[in-house]
Order: structure tokens, then sequence, then C-alpha cells
């Protein structure tokens, strides 16, 4: 049988547990032209927060009924495909489901052998793509520049913040709690981390870049993003990659105050979605594959396991209880 996770509801403010409901169906039959995936591990993402809002975004909303979308990875257990045979290791957007039945689109065969099966959905995936093309080609960044990065234990954080000190800039995080910024500054390698939950953000980034800053990433909106607003250098570019401080306010998202420090300093301020990159993930891919083999990238999965779990995994995403890329295991 196939369990399958769907959208009962569209959320107001943080999901409860009725936003889902946990279906056991029959596996399902291929065609001519498709593959059976046995699904087993999938993404969990702060951007399904906002897939389930009925509003025009970059990707159309879930639909009540569909089974929620998320990346997945696994393996081809039959096919009527002449491109894909069983056996060979998938990534794609599957969606939290244990088989899916598809005509390839949208899906890649990757080797398992040169990177475990999670890691392509973690730092050699969406998030590790986010992070390359958001850092190097929205960012811009340039060798001795300063750069501030949020959510820095976060699955693109992390990434983007190792990048930017293997090209040579001087790198500042924020996370929340000692243990996290412990783990970006002292297994990482950023320069420093500010503890947005126990430390003065606006004094810690003072005190770390004290000639302000050249790059933000942003992954958290909010507070912190004005904060850094207010620190930007001449030509500073801040990249909007997330906002996972506000996906779930119940009224309006809160924008920054602090907007005219573009203006005075001449910064741009960017929005940016991984999948207008789509034709460059091979390059991306074999550059961070070089990195990790070189022992300059590290990648972290935080992976907790069972399909009946999707829920309380899916929390972790906004009460802070996780570390580097959050996977659920979802075969059995």
């Amino acid at each position: 049988m196939n369990k399958q996770v769907k959208l009962a509801k569209r959320p107001i403010g943080m999901p409860s547990e009725d936003t889902w409901v946990l279906e056991t169906n029959e596996i399902p039959t291929i065609k001519d032209g498709e593959f059976l995936l046995r699904q087993d591990y999938i993404s969990l993402d702060p951007a399904m927060r906002g897939w389930m809002n009925d509003a025009k975004s970059y990707i159309p909303p879930v639909q009540i009924g569909e089974v929620m979308r998320a990346g997945s990875i696994g393996e081809v257990v039959e096919s009527k495909h002449p491109g894909f045979k069983v056996g060979d290791s998938v990534t794609g957007w599957g969606g939290v489901q244990q088989y899916v039945a598809t005509n390839g689109q949208g899906f890649y065969k990757v080797d398992t052998s040169l990177a475990p099966a999670p890691m392509y959905i973690g730092t050699l995936g969406m998030p590790g793509m986010t992070a390359y093309f958001g850092i190097l080609e929205v960012g811009k960044i340039k060798e001795g520049e300063t750069v501030l990065v949020s959510g820095a234990a976060g699955a693109v954080g992390s990434v983007v913040g190792q990048i930017a000190k293997i090209k040579g800039c001087t790198v500042i995080g924020t996370a929340g709690g000692p243990e996290k910024c412990k783990y970006v500054v002292e297994q990482l390698g950023f320069d420093a981390c500010i503890d947005y939950k126990n430390d003065n953000v606006y004094k810690g980034l003072k005190a770390a870049a004290p000639k302000g800053i050249d790059v933000y990433f942003d992954n958290v909106g909010g507070e912190i993003l004005d904060i850094a607003l207010s620190q930007i250098r001449m030509h500073a570019r801040i990249v909007i990659c997330g906002a996972i401080s506000q996906y779930n306010n119940k009224e309006n998202v809160k924008g920054p105050a602090n907007y005219l420090s573009l203006l005075v300093n001449r910064g741009t301020m960017t929005g940016m979605v991984v999948m207008d990159y789509a034709k460059d993930y091979g390059t991306a891919a074999q550059n961070m594959g070089m990195w990790m083999a070189q022992g300059k990238l590290k990648s972290r999965e935080d992976i907790y396991e069972g399909i009946e779990n999707f829920y309380g995994t899916f929390q972790r995403l906004f009460n802070g209880d996780k570390m580097g890329k959050l996977i659920l295991k979802i075969s059995e």
C-alpha cells in the first residue's frame, strides 16, 4: 500500500496537525513511458508553508486533496520508461508519499555511490543550489567583502556561509541559541555568529562588522532584515531568499522600516528563486562536490523517520529544533 500525506485545509498562521490527512491507498499502476519510484526520503523546507496559501506566487499552490508537495529521492522499482531502469536512484518533486508513478518529467538520476541519498535533497539538492546561486549570482560576492547570513545553521544558510568563506569573504551568521552558534563558528568556519535569541543583534553586528556589511543573505525577514539594512555599506546587495519569521503571521507581513538605507547607500535588494537557475544545476553540483572532496564544504542532514511523523517533523522547521537540512525517511 501507498501512504500519502494530503492537504486537508488551508492553514491560517502556524499549520495544525489537521491541516493534512494521512491516507493509505493502492500503489499506483504504471503505464507505458512511466516508472514507479519508491520514495525513501523527503525534504522538509520552509517554502512548504507558502505553497499551502491560495495566493499568487512563483509556483501554483498545493490544492486541497492533493499530495503535499516536497522534494524527494528514492529508487525505481518498476519501469516502462526507456530512460529509467529498476535500481536507478532518482530525485525530483515526488511529494509526501511512499510511491509515485511518473513519466519522469522533473526527475533526475543521481549517483548514490558518490554521495549518500539524503545529500541529494540537501547540499547537492534544492537547498544547496539555492545557496550557490543566491550568494554567487545574486549576491555577487567578491573576495574581501563582509557577508551576513541569517538562519546560518539551516540548510541554505550553512552552505551560503561556507561558500562565502571559500570565496575569501568575512562571514557573520545569526542563529538561535548557543549550540547553533558554536556549530556555525567551530564546524562551518564562520568568523562570528550572533545568537538572536539571547544577544542584542544590532550590538553584535556592530561589534563583528564595525565597517558594515557588503552582502546580506536573508532567510528570515522581520527584525533581522531591518537591522541588516541599517548596517549596509555603499553598493551593498541584499538577497531575499526567505522570510521564515513571517510565514505564519495571521496578519500582514512585517516589512522593512529601514529600506531608505538602500537609497542612501545605492544598494540593491533582490529576490531569488532557485528554479530560475535549473539549467546550471550540473555545474553547481560539480563545484560543490569538488569543495566537499577538498574538505572545504561540510554537509549536515537532520533525519527523522516515519511518514506518520510528518507533522511533528514539519514543526521543527519553525520551532528551531533542528540543525542543518531537515529530512524525513518515509520508506519502510
